[in-house]
C-alpha cells in the first residue's frame, strides 16, 4: 500500500512538470523543438559521445533558434553565425547575463568570478572583472611586456625539447607548464621549473578535470546537481582532487600576505590584498579572502588548459600534415632565420603561418557549447520570447562548421583564412573565445602565447611521431564540454 501511495506521488509529480511545461509554452512564444519527458527533459536524445552535434542536427528540423529540456532546466539554443552574431554582438545587452555551471560553481565554492556568474550577473561580476583586467594589464597582459615572458618561457621549452634528444616523449605536461608559467608570473609572480613535481601534480588536476567535464559523469553532474551531491562517484574524488590545487592556493596566498609591499605590489594576488585591506570595513565589498581564492583558482584553470591542449593539437596536425609543417618552417626560416626570437610584429609577415593556427583553434573546436548564456529577464528575440532563467547555449560548433561560410568545414584547410594571393584574410565566423560582452577575458593572452610558442618551437624542430603521419587521428578522444584531443609520443628533431 505504501509503495503504491509513493508511485502515484511520483506520478503527479510527473504530470504536473509537465502541465507546468506545457503553460509555459503557452504563455510565451518559445522557439520551437522537440518533446521532451517530464524531469529528463530530451536528455535521452542527446548523444552523450557529443552532445553538441544533435543539437546541431536538431537545428536543421527546428530552425537557427530552438528550445531544449537538459533535464528540468529549459534552455535555448543558438545555431549558426547569423543566430549568435545577432545575440552576442547586435542584442549583445540581453544576453550578457551568465548561465550557472553547477560544474565550477561547485569548484569555486560559489565565490570568485564563478560567483559573479551564478548569483549576480550584474554590478558585483563587473566589478571583479574590471579588477581583474585592469591588474593583469597593468602586469603586461596583452602588452609589449607579456609578450617578453611568453619569449622567455619559450626559451624554456624549447631547451626542454632539446633535452630530449629527438627520442619520443609525451608532450602534454611540458606544454601545461609552459603556458600555466606565464598565468602564473601574473598571478603568484614566479614561474615553476618543469620538473617540480608538486606543479606537475597540479596540472595533472586540471587536465583531469577537463576531461571530467566532457564526460557522462561531469555532464550528468551540471544537469542535476543536487542529486549528484548526494551520489558517490567519480564526480566526489574529482573535487577532492582539485581541493589541492585550492589549498597551493591558499598557501601562496598566506606566502604573499607575509612579504607584500602595499607600495609596491608584485602579482595580482598583492593588488587584490591591498584592495581587500582598503574595504576591509565595507561589507558589501566583493573584495574578501574567499573571493581571492577562488578568483585564482580560476584563472589557474582557465590559463592553463584550453591554450596548452590547442598547442598540443596543432602539433598533432603538423605531425599528420608535414607538408603544412614545412611550408611553415620555410615560410619562419625566411622571415626570422633560425636565431632570432620571434616576435608579436612578426605575425604580419608570416601569413601562411598565422592562417594554419586559426585553422587549429576552428578545426579543434575546443569549447563547443561555449560557455552558457543566462535570461535575467524575459528576451524578445526573432519573434520568440525567451524567458526570464533561461538557460542560452551559443553553439559555437556551428559557427566552425558552417557550410557557407567555409569552403570545406570538416576538413582541416588554411585556405580558409588566406586570400587569393596568400595573404591572411579574417572570418568573421571565427568566434573560438565567444563574442560580445561575455567573451574570453585571456583571449588577446591566448593568441599571443598560440603564434609565439608555436613558432619558436618550428624554428628549432621537426615535429614526428614513432607511428607516422596516418597514426595521427584528430577527431577527440573526450566530448562534451570540451573537446579533448588525444595524445601522442612525439619526437622533436633539430633542424
Amino acid at each position: 500500500m505504501e509503495l503504491n501511495s509513493t508511485l502515484i506521488l511520483a506520478g503527479l509529480s510527473l504530470v504536473l512538470l509537465w502541465l507546468f511545461h506545457i503553460t509555459k509554452k503557452i504563455k510565451y512564444r518559445l522557439p520551437p523543438g522537440p518533446t521532451g519527458l517530464p524531469l529528463i527533459g530530451n536528455l535521452a536524445q542527446l548523444d552523450r559521445r557529443a552532445p553538441y552535434k544533435t543539437l546541431q542536427k536538431l537545428s536543421e528540423s527546428y530552425g537557427p533558434v530552438l528550445t531544449v529540456y537538459l533535464g528540468p532546466q529549459r534552455t535555448v539554443v543558438l545555431v549558426g553565425y547569423d543566430a549568435i552574431k545577432e545575440a552576442l554582438v547586435d542584442q549583445g545587452d540581453d544576453f550578457t547575463g551568465r548561465g550557472p555551471f553547477p560544474f565550477l560553481v561547485k569548484v569555486t565554492r560559489g565565490y570568485g568570478k564563478t560567483r559573479i556568474l551564478h548569483i549576480s550577473n550584474g554590478e558585483r561580476w563587473r566589478q571583479l572583472r574590471r579588477f581583474t583586467m585592469t591588474t593583469l594589464r597593468d602586469f603586461g597582459m596583452g602588452r609589449k611586456g607579456m609578450e617578453e615572458w611568453i619569449q622567455g618561457e619559450s626559451r624554456h621549452l624549447v631547451g626542454h625539447m632539446e633535452s630530449t634528444d629527438a627520442t619520443a616523449f609525451d608532450p602534454t605536461f611540458v606544454l601545461s607548464c609552459t603556458v600555466s608559467n606565464v598565468i602564473c608570473c601574473l598571478v603568484f609572480g614566479q614561474r615553476f621549473n618543469y620538473d617540480d613535481s608538486n606543479f606537475l601534480r597540479l596540472l595533472k588536476i586540471t587536465a583531469e578535470a577537463v576531461r571530467f567535464g566532457s564526460s557522462t559523469w561531469g555532464q550528468m553532474y551540471n544537469v542535476f546537481p543536487w542529486v549528484m551531491d548526494r551520489l558517490p562517484g567519480q564526480h566526489q574524488a574529482m573535487f577532492g582532487k582539485i581541493d589541492r590545487i585550492r589549498e597551493f592556493i591558499m598557501m601562496k596566498i598566506q606566502e604573499h600576505k607575509e612579504t607584500m609591499d602595499p607600495s609596491s605590489p608584485r602579482d595580482y594576488i598583492d593588488c587584490f590584498l591591498t584592495r581587500l585591506n582598503q574595504e576591509e570595513d565595507n561589507l558589501t565589498t566583493e573584495f574578501h579572502y574567499d573571493n581571492l581564492v577562488s578568483t585564482v583558482l580560476n584563472l589557474f584553470l582557465a590559463g592553463t588548459e584550453t591554450t596548452s591542449t590547442t598547442l598540443r593539437y596543432a602539433l598533432s596536425v603538423l605531425i599528420k600534415y608535414l607538408n603544412i609543417q614545412e611550408k611553415m618552417q620555410q615560410e619562419i626560416c625566411t622571415v626570422i632565420g633560425k636565431e632570432r626570437c620571434p616576435s608579436m610584429e612578426d605575425r604580419k609577415s608570416l601569413p601562411f603561418t598565422d592562417a594554419v593556427i586559426h585553422e587549429v583553434q576552428r578545426f579543434l573546436d575546443v569549447v563547443p557549447f561555449s560557455f552558457p548564456h543566462y535570461a535575467l529577464k524575459d528576451i524578445s528575440f526573432r519573434g520568440y520570447t525567451i524567458p526570464k532563467d533561461t538557460i542560452i547555449i551559443p553553439l559555437l560548433h556551428s559557427l566552425m562548421r558552417e557550410e557557407k561560410q567555409w569552403a570545406t568545414p570538416w576538413s582541416f584547410n588554411p585556405q580558409h583564412f588566406l586570400d587569393q594571393n596568400g595573404n591572411f584574410k579574417k572570418n568573421p565566423a571565427f568566434f573560438p573565445f565567444s563574442a560580445g560582452k561575455r567573451s574570453c577575458a585571456g583571449e588577446s593572452l591566448a593568441r599571443m602565447e598560440l603564434f609565439l610558442f608555436l613558432v619558436s618551437l618550428l624554428q628549432r624542430f621537426t615535429f614526428s611521431c614513432p607511428g607516422g603521419p596516418d597514426s595521427v587521428d584528430l577527431s577527440p578522444e573526450h566530448s562534451g564540454f570540451a573537446n579533448v584531443p588525444r595524445t601522442y609520443k612525439i619526437i622533436a628533431t633539430p633542424c
